[in-house]
């Protein structure tokens, strides 16, 4: 057997888009040696994610769970109450509670704070070299979500590594020290989330953890496992999607110098324009199902049982639903980009992640004249699922 794709390739990591290409054309449903089925094409992603005989509950899979240390092991046990790891009743009850609290109306209002600490970011670095990744992209999103939840600032730079190592859980190969460190953050972060439960129910406090807790929709609540595993689950969704983001976007929007001329001469655009970078080069490049039913794809039975690999940024390339796919252009229009997901398992914290995006872009280049690489070579990290860059060095200038 042929295959085509191989999340472990480095070269795939560099620049998947070639690989996904091939795929598409010639074998759009494609069966690797490892046994999963990778999908390439626009429609036939968005029918998976939608379909009802399909499945996120990979934590009661026995093989994925032994990867990541079995069914007892404490990364495992918290995926059981991930709500993306949910399905049916399950996932809706989870979900429902925290987007009760979690509302884009509550995300907006972050906007002043969320400005607020990009300039206290920008402030800090200046004018001159600098990594854009290591001194915004990284640090932003555990300040958002640190704010939002009320976690202390002197308990962020935790968090941060907690959240570094958990998200490894949804790669498709665990190493086994990819395992070890996993398990030993989940628990490390579990009881200090519980040890900040445990605060708010002596003292609460105007933040989501407190409402999270007198959450009630129903008659229905959420225990403190759920919210602990919820909660881990917003850190590491909100950490590595925006920090992918800011850092996708920035380098390729200096890449193609006439869409920075664009955000520069109207700032307007940038919005809209966060849709067609996610678009681009997206910060989630996969994600996978199992499938509870046979699923008939391009003359092709994909039987029960089988998993399932979405490749969302072979998707959001697809000749058929964008025109000159490969080309970025902020005035496209019409962008319904598989970043996020699609279907009943759409990322909750999309729009946080944009918004912060929004942000970032709109002050960067308002602040500065300036914005050149100082250098052509760039290193990805080693997370085939989560693309994003290592380091992004630059020069800014007033």
């Amino acid at each position: 057997m042929t295959t085509l794709f191989d999340p472990r390739d480095p070269a795939l990591r560099a620049d998947p888009y070639p690989v996904y290409r091939r795929l598409r054309d010639t074998d759009p449903v494609h069966r690797t040696a490892s046994g999963y089925w990778v999908l390439t094409r626009y429609d036939d992603i968005e029918a998976i994610l939608k379909d009802s005989s399909t499945s996120s509950g990979f934590p009661w899979d026995e093989t994925w769970a032994k990867h990541r240390g079995g069914g007892e092991s404490p990364i495992v046990r918290s995926t059981r109450n991930w709500m993306m790891m949910l399905d049916g009743a399950a996932h809706r009850r989870i979900r429902r509670l925290v987007g009760h609290v979690f509302t884009i109306r509550a995300i907006e209002r972050l906007r002043p704070r969320i400005r607020a600490a990009v300039d206290e970011q920008f402030d800090r670095i200046g004018e001159g070299e600098v990594d854009l990744v290591s001194e915004i992209a990284l640090p932003l999103p555990i300040v958002v979500i640190g704010e939002l939840l009320g976690i202390p600032r002197e308990d962020r730079a935790r968090c941060r590594e907690w959240t570094d190592k958990i998200g490894h859980v949804v790669d498709p190969f665990i190493t086994p020290e990819m395992r070890d460190d996993m398990n030993s953050a989940e628990t490390e972060f579990r009881g200090y989330l519980a040890g900040q439960l445990d605060q708010r129910k002596r003292e609460p406090g105007d933040d989501l953890l407190t409402s999270l807790l007198t959450a009630t929709l129903d008659g229905e609540r959420l225990s403190d496992d759920e919210i602990i595993a919820n909660v881990l689950l917003l850190f590491n969704a909100g950490h590595e999607t925006t920090v992918n983001t800011v850092g996708n976007s920035v380098l390729a929007l200096l890449r193609h110098p006439e869409q920075l001329d664009l955000v520069r001469e109207h700032p307007e655009a940038i919005p809209e324009g966060v849709d067609e970078l996610t678009r681009y080069d997206a910060p989630v490049q996969a994600a996978a199902r199992l499938l509870t039913g046979d699923v008939e794809l391009a003359g092709k039975t994909i039987p029960r049982g089988s998993k399932v690999m979405v490749l969302y940024g072979a998707a959001n390339r697809d000749p058929a639903r964008y025109r000159d796919p490969d080309r970025l252009d902020l005035r496209r229009g019409g962008i319904k980009a598989l970043a996020f997901g699609s279907g009943p398992h759409f990322c909750i914290g999309a729009p946080l992640g944009r918004l912060e995006a929004e942000v970032v872009l709109t002050a960067l280049f308002e602040r500065y004249r300036t914005v050149e690489p100082t250098t052509d070579e760039v290193t990805w990290r080693p997370n085939f699922t989560l693309r994003g860059l290592a380091a992004l060095p630059v020069k800014l200038l007033h």
